[in-house]
């Protein structure tokens, strides 16, 4: 038996999908601090600038936030483009792809460089063969 009388809706808020208040932070997957939106040298921020962490969320396009994997990515290796430019390469620990990365003016220094050294420290490659590159 209704407890309502038949014809009498109760009021709802409006569910607004459509026009979210904008982010302008989010949390680190990797180190949990909050990181701002906003970087120096780029238009889409998609890595924490204290330990490179990143989350799969961008698909073909930075900035379009399409990838259905939302995994964990890994800083895996930087690259230099032919203008100088630095790129980090980040390994998604749930589906296993790779995408490139721009750093930002904040990105922590060391940790780049960490990264950049670590085929230096491999004993299974030779040294001798890196600088003869």
């Amino acid at each position: 038996m209704p407890r309502r009388k038949p014809g009498q809706d109760r009021p709802q808020r409006r569910k607004n999908a459509h026009h979210r208040e904008p982010v302008d932070a989010f949390r680190c997957v990797g180190c949990r601090l909050d990181v701002p939106m906003a970087a120096p040298g780029t238009a889409h921020r998609n890595h924490c600038p204290h330990c490179l962490t990143s989350m799969h969320v961008d698909h073909r396009v930075p900035g379009d936030r399409r990838a259905g994997c939302r995994g964990r990515m890994a800083a895996f290796s930087v690259t230099v483009r032919p203008d100088g430019e630095w790129l980090i390469i980040h390994h998604c620990q749930s589906c296993g792809g790779l995408s490139a990365n721009r750093i930002a003016g904040d990105d922590n220094a060391l940790a780049l460089l960490r990264i950049a050294i670590r085929p230096l420290s491999d004993s299974r490659l030779p040294v001798s063969a890196l600088l003869a590159l």
